[in-house]
């Protein structure tokens, strides 16, 4: 009887071809939809530079700043709390810290400070390198190492946005590249743990509980930050003031960690190589800047090099 029920478990196996058929279909579904949230957080993201320009219009750094944060909290505190979410197991806290500290406070904080000076045409550079940044960032603390292609191709992809963007700044670099080259670096680690911990938790629940544990930092120093900073409302500053909460600081956030648990941090990090075209283009419409002929050209070698990273 043993031997016969032995020879019955591994009947399905000896048929293997409709699960495998199944899992590879299920597996690319998977994949694609991972794809298109990653996307929908990159679209989210390429408005941030735009916004935060509003924002600066009516709000000082350090109110804008603590505010979208604040703000962001609240809605995702309330979502969690409307789901009744458990709070996260005591060995994810340090993964959340640092997501935490390099994409709700760091990357929004040192940004927003470069702006005051810099052009978002100038601040795409940040959001160019990026992906490279992010990409490598993930290879030292995941072991993985991707393909020489894809490095070629990332290497690429990032060279050419960078190029774009330094000739639509006027080649000239300012005090503000500091900043952004620090965020840059901040924003890669918070990026690469988030995405590693949206594989074992909900996307969402990773970037609401990394907002809700820098509440206690961030609401009293909005207080202190609208006391001292002067502040004029109007609504182009609520309006970038909400997008920055919001879009960018909260929902966008949601969508990516998501799509980066799906597909990968390195290959959802290259979907960002189309971000500094995407936040030219809204910067031409909502804040009147302009940009020359050369971005078709970039936006063509910029797919090719998604393309390439995507087969990779």
């Amino acid at each position: 009887m043993k031997t016969q029920s032995s020879a019955t478990d591994a009947g399905p196996i000896a048929v293997p071809a409709p699960r495998t058929e199944h899992g590879t279909e299920h597996l690319a579904e998977h994949r694609t939809l991972g794809t298109v949230l990653a996307a929908l957080g990159v679209a989210s993201f390429s408005l941030t530079f735009p916004a935060t320009a509003w924002g600066l219009e009516g709000f000082g750094p350090w109110t804008l700043v603590t505010l979208r944060s604040v703000l962001a909290a609240l809605v995702a505190g309330g979502a969690l709390l409307a789901l009744r979410v458990r709070p996260p197991e005591r060995r994810r806290l340090r993964g959340l810290a640092v997501v935490a500290l390099g994409v709700v406070l760091g990357f929004p904080t040192l940004t927003t400070l470069a702006l005051r000076t810099s052009t978002t045409a100038h601040a795409a550079v940040v959001v160019g390198l990026l992906p490279l940044t992010t990409a490598v960032c993930s290879a030292l603390r995941t072991g993985h190492r991707p393909s020489r292609r894809f490095w070629v191709a990332a290497v690429a992809g990032a060279v050419a946005v960078l190029a774009f963007t330094i000739v639509q700044s006027g080649g000239a670099l300012t005090a503000a590249d500091g900043y952004l080259f620090a965020a840059l670096v901040v924003c890669a680690a918070g990026y690469t743990e988030g995405g590693l911990l949206a594989r074992v938790m909900p996307g969402w629940q990773v970037i609401g509980w990394a907002l809700v544990l820098c509440l206690p930092l961030t609401l009293p120093a909005a207080a202190v930050a609208l006391a001292y900073e002067p502040y004029q409302v109007s609504a182009h500053s609520v309006a970038g003031l909400l997008w920055v909460a919001l879009g960018s600081q909260f929902l966008g956030l949601v969508v990516w960690y998501r799509g980066m648990a799906a597909i990968g941090v390195p290959r959802a990090s290259q979907l960002q190589l189309a971000q500094p075209l995407l936040t030219l283009v809204w910067s031409a419409l909502l804040l009147g800047e302009h940009f020359t002929t050369a971005a078709p050209l970039t936006a063509v070698a910029v797919l090719v090099c998604i393309a390439v990273t995507q087969r990779s």
